[in-house]
């Protein structure tokens, strides 16, 4: 590489890294139409976006997405839980998903119907960055982990914007968190380190597998964090046909980790059915459709409590 290239990556790496000037409409919260300049798109019901926010923790930005439930709008005395949730480009819209979207505002608008109704907050990936973002420790395939950071960005960024700006119950009782896969992990791995933050947690597919397993040591040795725990898993989340073996037992080994984690939570005092669901799906993928289908039983699992306690109701 010659030294005007050298000179050429590190100029655009620092560009990359430094918080650019942030416009007026990029700071305020304006309505997903708007934000996606009247393009087609799939979202229902109300959703705002803060077309860009600047993290001082992971040095970079991404767009923040933020659903409001159908009363929100006509009671405003009303507060609400609020669910932060992994791979926000994934949640809502389906011209922005990898694949498939997760249809939470049609889950959301379906379980308001049913008296349940909280505030979701979709918290885009870094890109290139997620699985390092979503990474609770160091792997030797996927190097160093940068997770206390990004729970450090929505700590102390997210988390104080969308309370100052939203009817929000701030508590942790009524703040959760969820995601799949590499956000799973981090979801689970939020609710252990960070009781003062996250009193339920969706931990969907979860990669439990990272850094060899270090996830079990690390929740064997943490407090107990008195909330409610959703996990589940599908029986064929690395394919596996009748003609493909190997991706039958790397399905086997991956639900086999679920199965030892949910174990290793009830040894540890989560009571299952009560404050701990684990669901296993048969021929389940891993993929945002299986997910989505999921979904809605596992929010009626970890909203029931939040909402039906004397605050929420």
């Amino acid at each position: 590489m010659t030294q005007r290239n050298m000179t050429l990556q590190r100029t655009m790496k620092a560009a990359k890294d430094s918080p650019l000037p942030a416009t007026e409409q990029e700071t305020a919260w304006i309505p997903y139409g708007q934000w996606k300049r009247n393009r087609p798109h799939t979202v229902v019901g109300r959703i705002v976006v803060r077309a860009r926010l600047w993290s001082s923790q992971l040095k970079n930005a991404r767009p923040l997405f933020v659903y409001l439930p159908p009363s929100y709008a006509h009671q405003p005395d009303r507060r609400y839980p609020v669910l932060y949730m992994q791979d926000g480009q994934n949640l809502f819209d389906a011209t922005t998903s990898y694949t498939s979207e997760w249809r939470v505002d049609e889950t959301m608008q379906q379980l308001s119907r049913e008296g349940l109704e909280a505030i979701v907050v979709g918290v885009p990936h870094g890109r290139d960055q997620r699985i390092a973002e979503y990474s609770p420790f160091a792997d030797p395939y996927h190097g160093p982990g940068r997770a206390d950071r990004y729970l450090a960005f929505l700590a102390d960024t997210v988390k104080p914007l969308v309370d100052r700006d939203f009817r929000t119950l701030p508590d942790p009782e009524h703040t959760g968190i969820l995601g799949s896969s590499m956000g799973g992990l981090v979801s689970l791995y939020a609710f252990f380190r960070c009781p003062h933050l996250f009193g339920f947690a969706g931990v969907m597919s979860p990669s439990l597998w990272l850094a060899n397993d270090a996830i079990f040591t690390f929740v064997e040795g943490a407090a107990l964090n008195p909330g409610r725990l959703y996990m589940d898993v599908g029986t064929r989340e690395l394919g596996g046909s009748e003609a493909e073996r190997s991706a039958r037992s790397r399905s086997r080994q991956y639900y086999a980790s679920v199965r030892r984690m949910k174990r290793l939570l009830v040894k540890k005092g989560y009571r299952p059915r009560h404050d701990l669901l684990v669901v296993e799906e048969p021929f389940a993928g891993h993929n945002e459709e299986a997910w989505a289908n999921r979904l809605p039983n596992a929010l009626r699992f970890l909203l029931y409590g939040s909402l039906h306690s004397p605050d929420g109701a």
